[in-house]
């Protein structure tokens, strides 16, 4: 395994219509959009991952855990872990599960300031929901 603090990562935001992908350095403690999958009731085109993942070969991936404000699990996170394992058992490639509470609002926001439109499925929300995942557990990491 890598020097703990020079791995690569990439982060996944899980969602039924659309998967958002980032990628980064542990050792920067930043990430890069890198992809939005589109997804058919969270069933993504695997072949898609597959190729991201040969590409990119992280050491570690990523996804989002959608908590609820209170720390409880949402409904969505059993399909998340779910898409985790999938990930793990398919490519095996070690996976966290990050708690992602507000990344999705945070993306909005960022992409609302820059001046994109609502129509956020076109102007990259979910991969930057994923590259805030991935920061949020380069933080963890640095504390």
């Amino acid at each position: 395994m890598p020097d703990a603090g020079r791995r690569s990562v990439m982060a996944f935001d899980f969602g039924l219509r659309r998967i958002g992908v980032a990628t980064g350095q542990e050792m920067l403690g930043t990430g890069q959009p890198l992809a939005m999958i589109p997804a058919e009731n969270g069933k993504p085109d695997w072949s898609r991952i597959e190729k991201l993942l040969t590409e990119w070969q992280p050491d570690l991936v990523l996804v989002g855990l959608p908590l609820n404000m209170d720390g409880s699990e949402s409904d969505m996170c059993g399909r998340s872990r779910k898409f985790g394992k999938r990930i793990h058992g398919r490519f095996h490639v070690p996976v966290e599960m990050v708690d992602e509470r507000l990344t999705s609002y945070e993306a909005k926001g960022e992409v609302m300031a820059a001046g994109g439109s609502r129509d956020f499925g076109r102007h990259g929300v979910d991969d930057r929901a994923a590259v805030l995942i991935l920061e949020t557990w380069c933080r963890l990491q640095s504390e």
